[in-house]
């Protein structure tokens, strides 16, 4: 067989084999890691976007005359933590990166969920309309990160199913042998357990040294 006819010959197996190859699912693998890595990136925006209303959040309610400031100080700590937390590509694929990045994210939205509860005290901060864009816009922003977190472990799920089924599991252990699976957002313990406030020290006190427990959203005892 001459030369020509060689590379023909190659040429038309390449040409039958390469929709075959498609069709084993060669390509499922890297496709489906992008499409994980895009829907962490959603995840990432979003957080972002979280991250940057916090400090016109927290300078709304510093300019009231509010008793209890230590939620303030929590809310600013725990946003320094979280966009402290370093992020690579990497991170997907190590368990103990993500778990610090997702605790790091669970206890900022903590810290924010405590100081929505000590604001319910103050009918002057919850009518202040810089307060009340800002709520609307954070309220948004975490119905935005569920559903980016839920459509993230979806494409998640999906990938690291691939590298365990047939056909395309060959490929992972061949062409794709680099191939990690990626790591899912779970529900945090903290997440679990509803916030708590003490507003004990915004209390007057009362006989005997104590002060009367309020509950959040209640209102203040009579003076």
């Amino acid at each position: 067989m001459n030369p020509l006819s060689s590379r023909a010959a190659a040429l038309a197996v390449v040409v039958v084999l390469a929709p075959a190859a498609a069709g084993c699912g060669i390509n499922s693998i890297p496709t489906k890691e992008e499409a994980a890595k895009a829907r962490w990136a959603d995840v990432q925006s979003q957080y972002q976007r979280r991250s940057d209303l916090i400090p016109n959040l927290v300078a709304t309610v510093q300019g009231a005359a509010i008793a209890e400031r230590t939620t303030l100080t929590q809310v600013i700590e725990a946003r320094a933590r979280a966009t402290g937390v370093t992020v690579t590509p990497e991170t997907l694929t190590d368990p103990a990166a993500f778990q610090r990045y997702q605790a790091a994210q669970g206890q900022l939205s903590q810290a924010l969920s405590r100081l929505m509860l000590v604001v319910e005290r103050y009918p002057e901060v919850r009518s202040n309309q810089n307060f009340i864009a800002l709520q609307s816009q954070l309220e948004g922003t975490e119905n935005r990160i569920s559903v980016a977190r839920r459509d993230y472990n979806e494409a998640v799920r999906d990938y690291n199913t691939s590298l365990r089924t047939f056909p395309t599991v060959i490929w992972a252990k061949t062409i794709h042998g680099g191939s990690e699976p990626m790591q899912l957002f779970t529900a945090t313990e903290a997440a679990q357990t509803a916030p708590t406030v003490n507003f004990d020290a915004l209390n007057p006190a009362q006989p005997g040294g104590g002060a009367a427990p309020v509950t959040p959203g209640a209102a203040p005892p009579a003076r």
